[in-house]
Order: C-alpha cells, then sequence, then structure tokens
C-alpha cells in the first residue's frame, strides 16, 4: 500500500526541485500543514545520503521559518485564523492551559515539543497567544528542529544501508507506525 508513495518520494530526492519540495513542506508543517517533513526527510537522506547535511539544514531552516509564521498566527490572528485553527484541531480548552503553563515552562516545551510526533505548528501557534519572547522563541525553535532534522540525518548517513534495507523489508509495519505516532500526538495533545 505504502511502496508507490514510497519509491516516489525516493525518486522527488533526485529531482531538481526536491530540495524546493522539502522546504515548501517543512515550511508549511510548522505553521498550518499537518504532515511532518519526516516523511520526505528519511527517504531523501537514504537516497542522497552525500546531501544528508543539505537536506537537514533545508529542512531546519525553512521549519524555523513557519515557525515564525505559527508565532505570527497566535500573536496577530488569534481572532481569525488562529481561532480557525484552534477549532480545526480541537484545542478549544487546552488553549487556556498552555498560556499558563508558558508562563513557567515556555522554553521547555518549545524544546521537547519541537523533538517529538506532536505537531509543532500547535507549539508555534500558542507561543504566539502566550506573546513568548519572538527572539527566544525563534532560537529555541532552531535548536529544537535543527536536533531532530540533523540526528535523523547523521544516523541516515551513517546507517544508511541497512536501516534502508530494513525500512524496505518492512516498509508497511513503518508507514503504519508513523501514521499512529502522528494521529497520536495529535490526540494526545488533543485529549491530555
Amino acid at each position: 500500500m505504502f511502496r508507490p508513495m514510497y519509491d516516489w518520494v525516493l525518486r522527488l530526492a533526485h529531482h531538481r526541485h526536491a530540495l524546493r519540495s522539502l522546504a515548501i513542506v517543512s515550511f508549511a508543517e510548522s505553521s498550518f500543514f499537518p504532515i511532518p517533513p519526516d516523511v520526505m526527510v528519511v527517504p531523501m537522506v537514504l537516497a542522497r545520503r552525500d546531501r544528508a547535511w543539505l537536506i537537514a539544514g533545508v529542512c531546519t531552516l525553512f521549519s524555523v521559518l513557519g515557525a515564525m509564521l505559527g508565532y505570527a498566527i497566535g500573536y496577530y490572528l488569534l481572532e481569525s485564523v488562529g481561532e480557525w485553527l484552534i477549532r480545526l484541531y480541537h484545542m478549544e480548552d487546552k488553549v487556556g492551559q498552555f498560556q499558563e503553563m508558558y508562563g513557567h515552562y515556555g522554553a521547555a516545551i518549545i524544546l521537547l515539543k519541537g523533538l517529538t510526533p506532536i505537531p509543532f505548528k500547535l507549539v508555534t501557534i500558542a507561543s504566539g497567544i502566550a506573546h513568548f519572547n519572538f527572539p527566544l522563541f525563534v532560537l529555541l525553535a532552531a535548536i529544537t528542529r535543527g536536533a531532530r532534522f540533523f540526528i535523523i540525518a547523521a544516523l541516515l548517513k551513517r546507517f544508511g544501508e541497512p536501516v534502508q534495507a530494513f525500512i524496505e523489508e518492512r516498509l508497511n509495519l513503518f508507514a503504519w507506525g508513523f501514521l499512529i505516532l502522528l494521529i497520536g500526538g495529535f490526540a494526545a495533545v488533543a485529549y491530555l
């Protein structure tokens, strides 16, 4: 079931627009798009391990730029776009709690949630809603997103062939696991 999509992303990794596509997905994911860029990063690095650092760098840069848009949505557009996104993710009752937590744990929330399957856009929008210190927010977003994507790139660059063989033999298992983590991330935010 997942093989055609996996093969398409591997072909895309060799395409002249591969990095541009990754940049768009990375930017969008940090502010409004539900699919994390990992779905492109992993096969792209596996296909082009010689470009692992470039792929991780592009992903990080555009993820941080998208995080700035997410912050702006929370800060400036709460009454329109921000409220729509909050309703879309069923976060109405969680926003107040999240703002209160930012008063005490804002930096830790940004750093930890940027590494997890919990949608980062929720953190970026909440940071704007809470009026978290913007320069500090950008720094923390760069640290957490950079750590996530560069760790993935480093592991795949170092252990690429065995990892690729392992993933390809169990592609459906990995794809279903990834979907469960993604849905679990949304559910954790919505119900915890």
